[in-house]
């Protein structure tokens, strides 16, 4: 299967398509005439922001404030486009690695295909026989605001059930802390 490389990215976002309850998420990335669409689950996208949060401020728990990392995402690299079309699946994502280049001041991010045998997350070497992985390389600033807009993407589907925190149907859901009996919408 294909590497595909990114370091950086012109665009690296998370995206969904669809209506709330049946959208279909992406990872996508772009440079210099070349998109990479991957598809992966909402849970997948909403753990990537939050882990990519949380690394950057352990960056800067740890530099005392790095100039370089920016405690929020930059206004300046916020983006509210819709993803690149046409929109094709270049693989379904089953693991997900990051990492901080402290070297390079870079957010490492390497999505890889679902697979039987997985390759080590991260690794120099990636047999080209193995499954897909899109690898990207992208600035502290730029990984606050994929982390900010991934949220949002997420957050943008079917509203939480107040009692259990499941989504909610337009005709409610069988709600767990009600024993079973359907919620509607409260």
């Amino acid at each position: 299967m294909p590497v595909y490389y990114y370091d950086p990215p012109d665009r690296f976002v998370a995206g969904a398509v669809g209506q709330p309850g049946e959208r279909i998420f992406y990872l996508q990335a772009r440079s210099t005439g070349r998109v990479t669409s991957v598809v992966l689950e909402k849970f997948q996208v909403s753990l990537l922001a939050e882990r990519i949060d949380e690394l950057l401020d352990e960056v800067l728990r740890r530099t005392g404030g790095s100039p370089e990392v920016p405690a929020t995402a930059p206004s300046a690299l916020q983006d509210d486009e819709p993803l690149d079309l046409p929109l094709l699946e270049d693989f379904r994502v089953g693991a997900i690695a990051l990492a901080w280049d402290g070297d390079g001041g870079m957010v490492v991010i390497e999505a890889q295909e679902e697979s039987e045998e997985p390759v080590e997350p991260l690794a120099e070497d990636i047999p080209p026989d193995g499954p897909g992985v899109l690898r990207v390389r992208i600035t502290p600033g730029a990984a606050r605001a994929f982390a900010q807009r991934a949220l949002r993407v997420v957050s943008a589907g079917r509203p939480p059930c107040p009692l259990c925190g499941l989504p909610l149907d337009a005709d409610g859901h069988i709600c767990p802390r009600q024993n079973g009996h359907r919620a509607g919408n409260v």
